[in-house]
């Protein structure tokens, strides 16, 4: 989920996505009737990984053909039930429908690029009377084989969903992917993160959220960092926070395998995280080392489900 593949912005993009790094590459490109899919339209894709993964471990068949109710997915995601939230989630299927991407990821012994849309096709079903009663749709190839491979896939906080900025819910990935990991968390230099997030603000608004965000702490589970290197470069360090000891008393989780032990409830009660103290500013930024390097390379996690404890799993890379 740390990678590119969707538009951060709530305006109509359409320039395509071109990343490389490595042997990983990844283009994604949008039609101008729909625009490219956006990281809020990818939470209907966290919804399809947590229903499969929950169907597998419950013992039951899975398959790449889903069908639910427009009820089921909008509170399962967060948003309301409304028309206009119907007809934005018909916008978003399309959007998903349309959005072509060709990557090497995961396909690097075959050193050749797979293509797929997000969603290879959706269906609105109707009752006897014309009225729209469920959706159908069939997920890629490249994307089931990720939700069901184990080693991808992680949790997420379902406070996730409440993150109203693009740049936040791509940060949350990101730092769900490497933070977990180690206590110590990582550190990442700005203009890395700008490379990597593709988007098309220029660098010195990019900074200037960065900082914002690091001030904010919106981030559910983590504390955000801005720092200094001895060259005087910007880095965002992010580790876990701490929970409550009044209420929990533990830390984040790290690792989670997969599964889900039921479905999640629209809404779960929120994580009984500690407020994280104040980010240090610019100024009050002291010299560190290098960054932690080997936080970016590029390791695959992929797609998302959700569990009753107020966690979602998300393979943090490809949807």
């Amino acid at each position: 989920m740390a990678y590119p593949f969707f538009s951060l912005a709530k305006t109509h993009r359409i320039t395509p996505i071109d990343y490389r790094t490595g042997e990983i590459a990844i283009r994604v490109e949008a039609v101008p009737e729909h625009g490219m899919a956006t990281i809020w339209d990818a939470d209907i894709l966290i919804w399809a990984a947590s229903q499969i993964v929950q169907a597998r471990d419950n013992g039951l068949r899975t398959s790449r053909l889903m069908a639910a109710t427009p009820y089921e997915i909008l509170t399962f995601i967060g948003r309301g039930d409304s028309a206009r939230d119907y007809h934005r989630l018909k916008a978003a299927l399309d959007r998903l429908q349309s959005t072509t991407v060709a990557t090497t990821l995961r396909q690097a012994s075959e050193r050749r690029a797979h293509r797929f849309s997000w969603i290879n096709e959706w269906t609105e079903r109707a009752d006897a009377h014309g009225r729209a009663d469920g959706i159908d749709l069939i997920v890629p190839d490249w994307f089931y084989r990720a939700i069901l491979d184990d080693a991808l896939v992680l949790t997420i906080d379902r406070e996730y969903f409440k993150l109203t900025g693009g740049l936040e819910r791509w940060l949350y990935r990101i730092v769900r992917k490497h933070a977990g990991r180690q206590r110590a968390g990582w550190r990442f230099d700005f203009r890395h993160l700008y490379d990597k997030s593709a988007s098309l603000s220029p660098f010195k608004r990019f900074a200037f959220e960065l900082r914002d965000i690091a001030r904010r702490q919106p981030l559910p589970g983590y504390r955000l960092d801005v720092e200094h290197d001895r060259g005087g470069h910007e880095l965002l360090a992010f580790a876990p926070a701490r929970l409550s000891t009044g209420g929990c008393g533990q830390a984040v989780e790290s690792l989670v395998p997969s599964g889900t032990a039921a479905p999640v409830p629209s809404g779960t009660a929120v994580p009984c995280h500690q407020e994280p103290e104040a980010a240090f500013s610019a100024e009050d930024s002291i010299a560190y080392g290098t960054p932690n390097l080997d936080s970016n390379r590029e390791e695959s996690n992929d797609s998302v489900v959700c569990d009753p404890s107020a966690r979602c799993k998300t393979e943090g890379d490809a949807p």
